[in-house]
């Protein structure tokens, strides 16, 4: 949530800005703003996307040796041109921007009021330039004013300060929000995320919780809260730009769809044994999955709806008992373990606020933790014990496509591999099952030739109002993120139901006309589908069939899609892919923002 980048070097500062802020769009924000330091300080902020910000910088002759942008999605105070970051101290010349929600806010603005500060915002945000402005009244250098202001903040937050008195220098803080350091020659830059850096360098330092660093043109130094430099390791980000680039897609999301064939291959390379016909596991130790009694898997969002599918797949293929959670519920209850339990948390960025706090409360408890992950260097990886980071790659669009697939995945390949070293399944089913996992790139090469089919099912519904999607065993996990997918992008109210709970409440909202998806990719159910298929047949509903491996034999639905032929268990990551589309698709015809859905964030930083 917000996006931060930061410059200073000999390029001209606006264009790296405005491209980096760009970077960060997908995750989410209602304001934009930049401020540039050269022989005076330029400041210019808009509420809106950051199309509203160039155009009111066209045409402005701005100059600098370094700047800050920032894009805000508010929590303090309305969206506002006003609201907007970078704010300003009272002299005008210190700037600053941040990510976060500063918790003790009103009690340092009641102190900074009496002092005789002025304010011109309504947010927690502005507190902060004030109280370094007040600082430095006392402090040698605004890297000591900085991190006496950070003593004194509670909550979370990623700043970027630099002022006029200080030029050449900026410095950043990092308490639980994320933030990167990119390093080049004679230039160095800070961004709250990769993408933002990738055009201009692979070489990345990842800021620690409760660290600082001060940025010039020919140095990055980091320092802890209570001033002692540190030496961090720099690390090579791999990643080709060109990923971050929609690629000859209308949108990133259609992209990011499209490329689930091959994040599927990749998070593959690794996990099988080609001679043996077997599921390796190397970022968890046999030692300590051979004694597993019970698994807690906890996430937020889609991560959650993956770690549903996890759920059925280890205690189906393991039977080790799991319970699933949501981070935000979990984190303020308690709830006793058995011995030798492991917890696994599942979050695409790795700095998804709730899911950090569930991580250090297992760890607080004494429990290992395993992390899924899609971000390399995320507080996710470097809290946990182990980390099976998917090879996703960026994903830009706010809704999760292809993060999901190689969530859901990793948990697949945890199910199988405790299997194997349980020995809780016929090593020679286990093989079969291995074999045909080799084949998941093709089938979901396969699933994406329904594409048109999906396109003109959402044209002939785009006055969609309300929908609905059942599904049994795992197909019920898909139902439910199907139905957030396309509550995200087109919203349209979709309500998933494990389909036999129909009877105990939601029939009453099935009437004629009404459309209904039903999932039926689960063999040994599909008897209890066809009922279920029937009595919302039965009053009036319009209902499309998604058919696994025995097609649509006794389902008549209005519409069937039908899936390659495979193995039950891999359903979850084909069936949701026409479910992606359709939300695509919709939320097009319905002409919404498709990459940046409105009031929604790619990171949730905050609680």
């Amino acid at each position: 949530m917000c996006g931060i980048v930061g410059y200073v070097g000999f390029r001209p500062v606006l264009p790296v800005i405005l491209d980096g802020l760009k970077k960060l769009e997908y995750r989410g924000y209602d304001s934009a703003g930049i401020v540039l330091f050269g022989q005076d300080l330029s400041i210019v902020k808009k509420q809106g996307k950051i199309a509203r910000l160039e155009q009111e910088l066209a045409g402005m002759q701005l100059e600098g040796q370094m700047g800050i942008g920032h894009t805000r999605w508010a929590t303090h105070g309305v969206p506002s041109d006003e609201n907007a970051h970078p704010h300003l101290d009272c002299s005008g010349r210190l700037a600053l921007v941040h990510n976060g929600i500063i918790e003790n806010y009103l009690e340092l603005k009641t102190d900074l009021l009496e002092s005789g500060h002025h304010f011109r915002s309504e947010t927690d945000t502005e507190v902060i330039v004030h109280l370094v402005e007040e600082k430095l009244k006392t402090r040698p250098s605004l890297l000591e004013a900085v991190l006496a202001a950070a003593a004194d903040l509670h909550g979370s937050f990623a700043l970027a300060i630099a002022s006029q008195q200080y030029p050449g220098r900026i410095v950043a803080v990092r308490r639980e929000s994320p933030l990167v350091l990119g390093l080049g020659q004679g230039e160095n830059f800070l961004a709250s995320d990769i993408p933002a850096l990738l055009p201009y360098t692979k070489d990345i330092v990842i800021l620690s919780n409760n660290q600082v660093a001060e940025l010039t043109r020919e140095a990055v130094r980091v320092f802890s809260m209570d001033g002692q430099e540190l030496q961090p390791e720099p690390v090579r980000i791999d990643w080709d730009a060109r990923l971050a680039e929609k690629g000859g897609f209308e949108h990133f999301m259609l992209k990011e769809i499209h490329e689930q064939p091959q994040v599927i291959k990749d998070t593959l390379v690794g996990h099988i044994d080609l001679v043996n016909q077997q599921i390796l596991l190397p970022e968890l130790p046999d030692e300590i999955l051979s004694k597993i009694r019970q698994i807690s898997i906890t996430a937020c969002g889609t991560a959650f709806h993956a770690g549903i599918c996890g759920k059925t797949w280890i205690e189906e293929w393991a039977g080790v008992p799991v319970e699933v959670e949501i981070a935000s519920e979990f984190r303020y209850r308690q709830r006793p373990f058995l011995p030798d339990s492991l917890a696994v948390v599942i979050s695409q960025s790795g700095e998804t606020a709730d899911t950090l706090a569930a991580l250090r409360r297992f760890k607080e408890m004494g429990m290992p933790v395993f992390a899924i992950t899609n971000t390399f260097g995320s507080s996710v990886t470097r809290e946990s014990d182990w980390v099976l980071t998917t090879k996703a790659g960026p994903e830009i669009a706010v809704a999760s496509t292809k993060a999901y697939s190689t969530q859901i995945l990793s948990l697949l390949l945890l199910a199988l591999r405790l299997a194997q070293i349980k020995g809780s399944q016929p090593p020679e089913r286990l093989q079969e099952i291995t074999r045909e996992l080799q084949r998941l790139p093709l089938l979901c090469d396969q699933v994406l030739q329904l594409e048109s089919r999906v396109q003109e099912y959402a044209y002939r519904l785009r006055t969609l109002d309300d929908y609905f999607i059942l599904g049994r065993g795992l197909d019920y996990a898909t139902s439910l993120e199907g139905a957030l997918k396309l509550k995200e992008i087109s919203y349209v109210h979709c309500e998933a139901y494990a389909a036999g709970e129909l009877k105990h409440g939601p029939l009453a909202l099935i009437t004629a006309g009404k459309q209904v998806c039903l999932l039926a990719t689960q063999n040994e159910l599909l008897a209890k589908v066809a009922s279920n298929l029937k009595e919302v047949k039965a009053r009036g509903a319009e209902v499309l069939v998604l058919a696994g491996t025995n097609g649509s034999v006794g389902l008549e639905g209005d519409e069937i899609w039908q899936l390659p032929a495979t193995f039950d268990l891999f359903s979850p990551l084909l069936a949701i892919i026409p479910l992606q589309l359709f939300a695509y698709y919709m939320a097009k015809e319905k002409g919404c923002d498709i990459d940046q859905p409105r009031n929604l964030a790619k990171s949730v930083t905050v609680e």
